[in-house]
């Protein structure tokens, strides 16, 4: 199980919902999203690697990571990161790998659990977000053309990771859509929903 995630720093996280709701309502609500994948990834029967942005504190007994193994992220685009991160992940014995960032409030333990499951059948697994990204994504072995190519962050992510799935004749097991918190609307949509109790 793989998380990338930044500490938590005032001013360094969610800075595209920063823009729009200032950098204290952005570090409340990027701390409210670390608990919940932290609470959704705990119980995993996964080794578990959290690979931060940038360097945070020693683990101490405090700590929610604790049992995570901590590394850094490498310099690079996203694409390029996270290849390191599967490489990493497969080079230390898995045998399936599943990656999530911190942005995703839908997420839950079951969708995590059905990723898994799916790549005992297929090649590739992928957590499709509304924005044209995607929230989630695994695999059994490293296919580098899934990171090459790719314009991070914009709504074409998702169709080009697809199509190249596609070219290279992988099966690819498709979890439910699920909404990520990166923009002030996005905020809304999330606090509406709770609201509605959904």
């Amino acid at each position: 199980m793989i998380v990338f995630a930044r500490y938590p720093e005032l001013g360094k996280v969610k800075t595209r919902l920063a823009a729009g709701v200032g950098p204290e309502r952005a570090l409340q609500v990027y701390r409210r999203l670390l608990a919940h994948t932290q609470a959704v990834t705990t119980d995993l029967p996964a080794r578990k690697w959290l690979w931060l942005a940038e360097a945070g504190p020693t683990a101490d007994q405090s700590d929610p990571w604790v049992g995570y193994q901590r590394r850094p992220q490498p310099p690079g685009d996203l694409g390029h990161r996270m290849q390191s991160a599967f490489s990493h992940a497969f080079a230390e014995g898995a045998t399936a790998a599943v990656i999530i960032g911190t942005d995703c409030p839908g997420l839950t333990h079951e969708h995590l659990r059905d990723a898994y499951e799916a790549l005992r059948t297929h090649e590739v697994v992928l957590g499709p977000a509304t924005d044209g990204g995607y929230y989630l994504l695994g695999m059994k072995k490293v296919w580098p053309e899934l990171f090459a190519n790719k314009r991070w962050s914009t709504d074409s992510v998702r169709a080009d990771t697809l199509a190249d799935a596609r070219r290279l004749g992988l099966q690819v097991h498709l979890l439910p859509e699920l909404r990520d918190v990166d923009t002030a609307d996005d905020l809304r949509a999330w606090e509406t929903a709770e609201k509605r109790g959904s």
